[in-house]
């Protein structure tokens, strides 16, 4: 920002702060979902005697991020456009002790009126090529303020201990290495996902000869 003429810096910081203000809800959407995955966590585990759910990390994508975001998807450098395509603003990531805790969860969330759930990508079923699991969903919450009810969408990551140890490394190798990882390394990384896998269904398997 010091390069920028004066002008140019201070219309940037009127943006940054309109910006700020216009977002605000989407952290109220995340508030809502945060109290809402407390809520389900504890009953469930009232019910069936375990918490599915290790924890959960929330957070709102900031402006830098967003710019960027709207300048690859060529589209307005306007809030009402980022409400209307860029649908990680508000992100959520819960972490499940079980795979099968995930489609729980999922279950869960659909029986839930007020959530309207409007797109699922399985990469638990189907893992990216470099072997990336988790499932992702696109919901849409709404969000009471004083005069009206926005509609607002938020990503939800539901992912297992061992998946998001995984993406947590393979996210610092790649930022360390500028995005420029050698064959070796990603061959590398595959393996460490599959081995991550089997971890996955072992302890599910060996969950489930507990409860028999």
């Amino acid at each position: 920002m010091a390069s920028l003429p004066e002008d140019q810096i201070e219309e940037l910081r009127r943006l940054m702060e309109s910006w700020k203000n216009e977002l605000l809800v989407y952290k109220f959407a995340l508030d809502q979902m945060d109290t809402k995955f407390s809520i389900i966590s504890q009953e469930y585990n009232l019910i069936h005697g375990h918490n599915p759910i290790e924890h959960t990390k929330s957070r709102v994508k900031n402006f830098e991020s967003l710019m960027n975001k709207l300048v690859r998807k060529g589209c307005e450098m306007t809030t009402r456009a980022a409400k209307e395509y860029i649908h990680d603003i508000a992100g959520l990531r819960i972490v499940c002790s079980f795979v099968s805790d995930i489609y729980n969860m999922v279950d869960v969330l659909k029986e839930h009126e007020d959530i309207k759930i409007l797109k699922v990508k399985d990469y638990i079923k189907n893992p990216k090529p470099n072997g990336y699991r988790s499932l992702h969903l696109i919901v849409e919450v709404p969000v009471y303020l004083t005069n009206k009810v926005e509609h607002v969408k938020v990503e939800i990551q539901i992912r297992t201990i061992a998946m998001d140890f995984w993406a947590s490394l393979e996210h610092k190798i790649y930022y360390k290495l500028n995005n420029e990882v050698p064959t070796k390394l990603t061959d590398e990384l595959k393996e460490a996902a599959d081995v991550a896998h089997y971890l996955d269904e072992k302890m599910l398997n060996i969950r489930k000869k507990v409860d028999q």
